[in-house]
């Protein structure tokens, strides 16, 4: 009873379900940056690049998932779009956690570029965090929606207005996010891989 009490309230009032959850994620991104929750264990270099690597699988799959979602929806497939969008979301939340395990321990790392590929670099980065902060409540609206609605209801609502901005910046977000971390880990941060190795490789001989 409890359970369809709050759903019904969440579906009757979505826009100030979307603008509690939004600043409840803004408070603990912003939180973490300042340093002002001290939640987090401090990180040694090998894990803050694993958690690097796992941020980056973990963002491929949910891009996958969000143009499987896309595709399926213009086919008409409702339960497959839906399933790819919950699909999605649920790994973007997976993406924060980890994220803000990596930066509240310390997590941070400098591209190893300059010149040109440096200042690409920034510009990329810059968009990749400006719409990730952006798509945070359209994201959420959508899903909000989504989740309270059946696929009649949703004609009514503004869910495919919404879901079109979310995929489209979500989208981009994530894209840039994993050109930055093969820019960051595997092109430009090769060196630091070689050096990190050479004393278990001297130890193997």
């Amino acid at each position: 009873m409890a359970t369809s009490t709050a759903k019904r309230r969440v579906k009757d009032n979505p826009r100030a379900a979307t603008a509690a959850l939004s600043v409840l994620g803004y408070v603990l991104v912003l939180g973490t940056f300042a340093g002002i929750l001290p939640i987090y264990p401090e990180l040694e270099r090998a894990t803050v690049d694993l958690l690097s690597h796992a941020i980056a699988v973990v963002n491929t799959f949910a891009l996958t998932s969000i143009v499987l979602g896309v595709l399926w929806i213009r086919r008409g497939e409702v339960r497959k779009h839906r399933a790819a969008m919950l699909t999605a979301f649920t790994l973007i939340m997976l993406f924060l956690v980890i994220y803000l395990v990596k930066i509240g321990g310390g997590g941070e790392k400098q591209i190893a570029a300059t010149g040109p590929v440096y200042y690409a670099y920034l510009v990329m980065l810059a968009i990749h965090i400006v719409l990730s902060a952006v798509s945070v409540p359209v994201v959420v609206h959508a899903v909000v929606l989504g989740l309270t609605h059946t696929p009649s209801e949703l004609r009514d609502t503004a869910h495919a207005k919404v879901g079109r901005i979310a995929v489209a910046a979500w989208g981009l977000s994530l894209a840039l996010g994993i050109v930055t971390y093969v820019m960051l880990n595997h092109i430009y941060g090769v060196e630091e891989y070689v050096m990190a190795l050479a004393p278990l490789v001297a130890i193997r001989r």
